[in-house]
């Protein structure tokens, strides 16, 4: 039997991308993790023992991708119907090299994947604070602190997720059966999974963590309906699954406010 879905991960040996491979590979999907490090790739083939779906690991540097064509490239080779960006320089390096992978290399492949019709859904992994103008359920004084403490700190970081998560939002209006969805996590931690606040939260600083972030991300994927949205995310008292369904049902989308929305 076919597997239902394929996805391309993008940024395969990263925290929350090794929580995800498996909660996708065990609903029977096949997933394609592209990763930089050939150290890396006995380890992340241990993912796959004992589930339903299959994994291919590709070495291959989001770094050298500086077209929509070169993604565009992968992409036809991979033949994914959905795509998960989860890569980032992780702050390492020049900050030229962040701007290189968190933002070019992220947008060139939005870009591929909005134009490959067989492609339905792109899911981003970005940061609550990731946003151009203060959210209306925000206070002026939550905006200014972040203005003046993370997005300060953060600023190169910042700029390049901020240009990234526009352009997904844009291209994600532009095809009713693509949805672009930007799923954007407080301080990340290694707790277990468990409930969570999602959609616009009135609060900017809190953790999420990793392994609810990759369950939260699986569901979104798998839930029918979803459309272009971005979904702010912390721990919190909902139970994962009620909370994308309500997200979708209600059509959520804490991109309200933003100069694109």
């Amino acid at each position: 039997m076919p597997a239902l879905h394929n996805v391309l991960l993008l940024g395969g040996s990263g925290k929350v991308a090794r929580l995800l491979t498996p909660l996708l590979l065990q609903r029977a999907w096949n997933v394609t993790s592209i990763i930089r490090d050939p150290a890396q790739v006995a380890n992340l083939e241990k993912l796959s023992e004992g589930q339903a779906g299959k994994l291919n690991v590709l070495v291959r540097s989001l770094e050298d991708v500086t077209s929509d064509a070169q993604a565009k490239s992968l992409i036809d080779e991979v033949k994914p119907d959905y795509v998960v960006w989860s890569a980032g320089a992780g702050g390492k390096g020049a900050p030229e090299r962040t701007f290189k992978i968190d933002r070019d290399a992220a947008i060139h492949f939005i870009r591929a994947s909005a134009a490959t019709p067989s492609i339905t859904k792109f899911v981003m992994i970005s940061f609550i604070t990731s946003r151009l103008k203060k959210p209306s359920w925000w206070t002026e004084e939550i905006w200014q602190e972040e203005l003046n403490t993370t997005l300060k700190a953060l600023k190169n970081y910042y700029e390049a997720k901020i240009a990234a998560d526009q352009v997904l939002y844009e291209e994600g209006k532009k095809r009713k059966d693509f949805a672009g969805i930007c799923l954007r996590p407080g301080f990340l931690t290694l707790e277990p999974a468990g409930k969570v606040r999602l959609g616009k939260i009135t609060v900017a600083k809190g953790t999420a963590s990793r392994a609810s972030v990759a369950n939260v991300a699986a569901l979104l994927l798998d839930a029918p309906g979803t459309k272009s949205c971005w979904l702010d995310m912390l721990d919190g008292d909902e139970d994962p699954e009620a909370a994308v369904k309500r997200c979708v049902e209600e059509g959520v989308d804490a991109a309200e406010g933003e100069p694109f929305y």
